[in-house]
C-alpha cells in the first residue's frame, strides 16, 4: 500500500482489491474500508510532516507545542504524569519534551505547593508569550487547511473523525 509520501489518491480501490485477493481475503474484508483506512494513514503521516515543519519555524516540535498548549489550558501548571496522560505519551517522552522546553526557557520545573515531594511543570512568561505570538499564524493556517470545506462538511467530518477515532483500538487490540 502507499506510504505517507505518495499522493493521497494512491492506492486505488483496484489496488486494494488486488492485495486482498493476493492474501485470500477478498470475501472477508471490504476493499473500500481498507482504502479509507490506508488513505487516512497516509494523510496522517503527511499532516504530521506538515505540522513538524510549521512548528520548526518557531523552534518547536509538535510535541513541545502540544505540551505548552496543554499547560496553558490547565492554568499554566501540571505534573509530568498529568502532562503525559493528557498528551497520550509516556512519562519518558514528556521528560524529554520538558527538558527541551526548559532549555528554551519556556517552562520550569518546581516543587508542588500541595506535595513537597512532587514536581510540577510551570509555563513561564516567555512560554506564554511564544504561544500568543504563534496564535494568529497557527490558527489562520489551520483555518486555511480546512477552508475548502463548508461548515456542514466540517461538522460531518468531525462526526466521522470521532467514529474513526473510536475504532482505532482495532489496530492495537490483542
Amino acid at each position: 500500500m502507499a506510504s505517507g509520501s505518495e499522493a493521497l489518491d494512491a492506492p486505488t480501490l483496484g489496488q486494494a482489491r488486488t492485495q486482498l485477493r493476493r492474501y485470500g481475503l477478498e470475501s472477508e474484508v471490504d476493499p473500500q474500508a481498507v482504502l479509507v483506512a490506508v488513505r487516512l494513514l497516509a494523510a496522517g503521516a503527511r499532516l504530521g510532516q506538515a505540522t513538524e515543519a510549521h512548528f520548526a519555524r518557531f523552534g518547536l516540535s509538535t510535541g513541545r507545542y502540544r505540551l505548552l498548549a496543554d499547560l496553558e489550558d490547565a492554568g499554566g501548571e501540571k505534573s509530568p504524569s498529568q502532562l503525559a496522560a493528557g498528551l497520550g505519551v509516556t512519562r519518558a517522552t514528556v521528560s524529554g519534551l520538558i527538558d527541551g522546553l526548559e532549555q528554551q526557557g519556556l517552562v520550569v520545573r518546581r516543587g508542588s505547593a500541595e506535595d513537597g515531594r512532587a514536581v510540577v511543570v510551570v509555563l513561564t512568561a516567555r512560554g506564554a508569550q511564544q504561544l500568543r505570538e504563534m496564535a494568529p499564524e497557527l490558527f489562520g493556517r489551520l483555518q486555511s487547511m480546512v477552508g475548502g470545506l463548508t461548515r456542514d462538511e466540517r461538522a460531518t467530518f468531525l462526526d466521522l473523525l470521532g467514529r474513526i477515532t473510536q475504532g482505532m483500538g482495532a489496530l492495537t487490540a490483542d
